[in-house]
């Protein structure tokens, strides 16, 4: 996913999206720990980078409230 969407989607959505994502990579991980041939091995990485941007878009909107 890409930055500008997600800037677009609010509280709720992030949740949403982090728990799925959460779960995507905990199937991936069991899929490359086991051995098994992966699809995607970038989905990996990506998933793990779509995680990270919710986080910090949760954490800035998160400060921005504070400081109103």
């Amino acid at each position: 996913m890409k930055r500008k969407e997600l800037m677009d989607l609010d509280k709720n959505e992030y949740q949403n999206k982090l728990a799925e994502f959460r779960k995507e990579l905990v199937k991936l991980n069991a899929q490359s720990s086991t051995g098994t041939a992966m699809k995607n091995p970038g989905m990996l990485k990506q998933t793990k980078k779509n995680i990270a941007r919710i986080l910090t878009l949760m954490n800035q909107n998160k400060r921005e409230t504070k400081k109103a």
